[in-house]
């Protein structure tokens, strides 16, 4: 799923601390112990070594400020999730009374007795078209539905003062709204271009709305295509084995220059504190947010019928699972039994 560097979050808090402290202390008060206590204690610390973290326990999750931005905290809310949740509700309400509406739950394919259906969509390999259509409706709830008062927008992103092409930037830019379909297409065309991956293009929401939080500035008309960009470009080099050059985006858009990407990229990473860091736990939320986002607005992610040789694969996979379970089970009640016995043991010499 990308670069597996990026998938940690270290802590370093005053009670992180404490507790490497207390850790220090118990382990001095154990070394003073008689050898008994001593191997009752290794057997149990080999024990606990068996058993496997889970991976919030691994990225610290109790000890993140819950006021931090979406972006960066696993349990806070999406920002395009929340500013979405009205018209929602809305239209989750239409189409109950309305069961013949567009793009309906009606036209999704369902198993039978005779077809399986399956939606080959998943968090480590996402179903691009699908991805994409999900970005765009998030941007552009978060364009129709930005704030009233419009914040300050750093003229890197304004449009007009760096336009993306020579064609003549229309007087009402700043003031009408575009399309999701406008949206989808302008974000088709760079990772078609580019070929960038389904998850590059989560990425890209996440980094977006970790501009808005950091930078206190909104998506509007006037800089939703360069932003777009900045965070698509920050993404594919971030996320991406291999990193589409500054220059093969001039190949694509072909009247922007190599130094305006590099001086919006280097924006980009100032107004995010040059945090890229993304942890596995938030890839995965916004992920399922997006699914969420999806069904709400009835965009259906692509299912198709269950072949005999995928069939087979999946069965496979399967039995694997099932006996990677089954030996880490018996690795457990081994372990387990060796803690019985090291406790007899030291009952009896005492």
């Amino acid at each position: 799923m990308g670069n597996k560097q990026c998938s940690c979050v270290s802590s370093n808090s005053p009670s992180d601390a404490k507790q490497r402290g207390k850790k220090g202390q118990d382990f001095l008060s154990h070394n003073s112990h008689d050898d008994g206590h001593n191997s009752l204690a290794a057997n149990a610390n080999e024990s606990n070594a068996s058993k496997l973290q889970h991976i919030s326990d691994r990225e610290q999750i109790d000890d993140l400020d819950e006021t931090r931005t979406p972006s960066d905290h696993p349990k806070a809310l999406t920002i395009f999730m929340s500013v979405s949740q009205t018209e929602m509700a809305e239209q989750h309400r239409l189409s109950v009374h309305n069961s013949a509406s567009p793009g309906s739950a009606s036209h999704k394919r369902r198993s039978s007795c005779s077809t399986i259906y399956l939606d080959d969509s998943t968090v480590s390999q996402p179903n691009i078209k699908a991805s994409i259509k999900c970005v765009a409706l998030a941007v552009f709830y978060h364009i129709k539905h930005r704030e009233m008062e419009e914040k300050h927008t750093p003229a890197i992103f304004d449009e007009k003062l760096h336009p993306l092409s020579r064609d003549e930037v229309p007087v009402d830019y700043a003031v009408k709204l575009p399309d999701h379909r406008q949206i989808y297409r302008f974000i088709r065309t760079l990772f078609s271009a580019a070929q960038l991956t389904a998850e590059c293009a989560i990425v890209t929401l996440i980094y977006l709305e970790r501009l808005l939080s950091y930078a206190e500035i909104c998506i509007c008309p006037a800089n939703w295509k360069r932003i777009l960009l900045g965070a698509i470009l920050l993404a594919s080099k971030v996320w991406d084995d291999q990193a589409v050059w500054n220059v093969d985006y001039c190949q694509i858009l072909k009247d922007i220059s190599v130094e305006d990407m590099n001086e919006m990229e280097r924006q980009f990473l100032e107004l995010v504190n040059f945090n890229i860091n993304v942890p596995s736990s938030v890839y995965a939320k916004y992920y399922f947010d997006l699914r969420s986002l999806a069904t709400a607005n009835n965009l259906l992610f692509p299912c198709e019928p269950l072949s005999k040789d995928r069939a087979r694969k999946l069965e496979a996979t399967s039995r694997s699972c099932e006996t990677k379970f089954k030996n880490r089970s018996l690795r457990r009640s081994v372990s387990v039994d060796n803690l019985a016995g090291a406790v007899n043991t030291s009952v009896v010499l005492s």
